[in-house]
């Protein structure tokens, strides 16, 4: 909380964007474009971000669709930007073992799963030279500095962030290096956290932005990066898969294999977090896939450059809350706009921020401030974002309801001969926490041993995502109820956080006393997967002091 007897430096800006991925260095250089046509070189746009650097905390796939880039920086080519390998071939599998697979014929795969028109990329390159884009323009980039906390004019509305202060111990006191930090005060404040977004969460359920909405249903996205023999590497090609090993756990989701440049593969796996058995663990469940032939013919004899793993949104449409307050607004995965049929969230995270900027600069122009900016959420149902958002709004909840072969059946079946025309709409009102068995009732899996060059244990692959947090800080991730790990998840669903957790952040110790529950904060990597699973809901993500977490390069 803002202690009120220490003194803060204050900044004012026309607009403060928290958060700089795709969405929000989209909606800055919308924003900066704007003024620079109407003549406004004074229009103050800053964005904080608490990575330490622009794209050090972005992951994933990633198949890019180019739909808003092409809107935003039409010249995008000849400016440079990272999108360099063409999409030449989809490839779809269904794994029915440990040994076998299936090809899909292209004739019966969705048709939102053909990539024809979109590129290969590394996310992370992208929001950097996206960062760059916006540089140019004058926009203000404070890399390193974590919006902790939501100020709030006297009669409620949003009037910017509290930046979160440096140099504090664990225990609370300042430290010799100790530097208050800043309040950030402006006219309107986006919102671009990206999934799970802590101070996202805490808007919608202040202002009940949710209440007319399902409850958001999310995945947890396990990424490595790899750069295989040259014999092996075919630059465009898109493998998708579904199958073994989730359904031995009655898990479900989905594995993607994408043949980037320079000789590296993408190859990742994306559990729902939906999921029922304690016991399954997303992080052995993406090591055990790579022992298939389809992926271990592609990775063998190659090298792991890097991993990483974070949530992401996939309620879509149905699961959208409200999208604007008082003062403020909710754009990309801090909403939820990611069409979870194409399995892609760049093109409509750019997109909503590109339309959020539009109407919060029409707002300003007419002399408003810190009201509700109303035409954001009616510009979207116009555009071309809420027509995607719609034709997937059933994918989720019918692969959730229906299961795997009925839930395809049904999404081909809206998607292929109906056109994304489906006349009813499926609903899934089951938060993804409250779906977890009973330990005692579930079947527990058998996870082969990692052998160092296939298969990998969390710690080394932590050490890869180049992860850091400064030491001696209070832990950014917080217990409602310290005594419900131990004595009430441990006995009903084994504590699934030991295996929910891909980074080995979450451990019970047992010792003479009992059982403890040690939290290694050191280790996160900022995924949110315990903010969104704890079955007791007792875990709060928030941000740690600036610059901590995980460093990806490439991913």
């Amino acid at each position: 909380m803002q202690d009120e007897q220490i003194e803060r430096e204050s900044m004012d800006f026309d607009v403060v964007i928290v958060g700089g991925g795709p969405s929000g260095l989209s909606a800055a250089i919308r924003l900066r474009q704007l003024a620079l046509q109407a003549g406004l070189d004074e229009f103050m746009v800053c964005v904080v971000e608490k990575g330490s650097e622009f794209g050090a905390h972005t992951l994933s796939g990633a198949v890019i669709e180019p739909r808003a880039l092409d809107e935003l920086i039409p010249d995008w080519k000849e400016k440079g930007a990272p999108l360099n390998v063409p999409v030449t071939e989809d490839r779809v599998f269904y794994l029915n073992s440990a040994t076998r697979s299936i090809r899909t014929p292209d004739s019966i795969i969705p048709a939102p799963m053909h990539n024809q028109g979109n590129y290969i990329v590394s996310l992370g390159n992208v929001v950097r030279w996206l960062a760059e884009q916006a540089e140019e323009l004058e926009v203000m980039m404070f890399p390193g500095f974590p919006a902790s906390e939501v100020l709030y004019n006297d009669d409620g509305s949003v009037r910017g962030v509290l930046t979160g202060d440096m140099g504090v111990a664990a225990d609370g006191s300042q430290k010799p290096s100790y530097e208050p930090g800043y309040e950030l005060n402006a006219k309107y404040t986006i919102f671009a956290e990206g999934c799970r977004g802590h101070l996202g969460k805490r808007l919608i359920s202040r202002f009940a932005l949710d209440k007319d909405s399902d409850p958001q249903h999310y995945g947890i996205g396990i990424k490595e990066l790899w750069e295989i023999d040259s014999s092996k590497h075919e630059p465009g090609v898109v493998m998708h898969g579904l199958g073994w090993p989730l359904t031995e756990t009655g898990s479900s989701g989905g594995w993607w294999l994408y043949h980037d440049e320079n000789n590296q593969v993408s190859f990742g796996l994306v559990v729902d977090l939906s999921y029922h058995n304690p016991y399954m663990s997303p992080f052995d469940e993406m090591q055990r896939l790579k022992t298939h032939p389809v992926i271990k013919e592609v990775l063998e004899g190659g090298k792991r450059l890097s991993y990483g793993a974070r949530a992401l949104t996939k309620g879509g449409l149905n699961s959208l809350p409200k999208l604007t307050f008082p003062g403020g607004v909710l754009v990309g995965d801090d909403a939820g706009f990611l069409n979870p049929a194409k399995i892609k969230g760049t093109h409509t995270s750019m997109k909503s921020g590109m339309l959020a900027a539009e109407a919060i600069f029409a707002a300003l122009q007419s002399g408003r401030q810190h009201d509700e900016v109303e035409t954001y959420s009616q510009m979207f149902k116009d555009s071309w974002l809420y027509e995607d958002n719609y034709s997937a709004r059933n994918f989720a909840p019918a692969m959730h309801r229906m299961g795997l072969f009925m839930g395809g059946a049904f999404t081909f079946i809206e998607h292929n001969l109906l056109k994304g025309k489906m006349p009813l709409t499926i609903r899934d009102t089951t938060p993804d926490y409250d779906n977890l068995d009973k330990a005692s009732t579930s079947y527990k899996p058998d996870y082969p041993k990692p052998d160092g060059k296939l298969t990998f244990d969390k710690l080394s692959s932590v050490f890869i995502s180049n992860t850091n947090h400064a030491e001696d800080q209070p832990s950014h991730l917080k217990l409602t109820d310290p005594t419900v790990p131990v004595t009430v998840n441990l006995p009903i669903y084994a504590e699934p956080a030991q295996r929910y957790c891909p980074a080995g952040v979450y451990e019970i110790v047992k010792d003479a006393e009992g059982a403890k529950f040690v939290i290694n904060a050191q280790n996160c990597v900022h995924c949110k997967t315990c903010d969104i699973k704890d079955p007791s809901q007792n875990i709060t993500w928030v941000t740690p002091e600036g610059g901590g977490g995980p460093n990806y390069p490439n991913m």
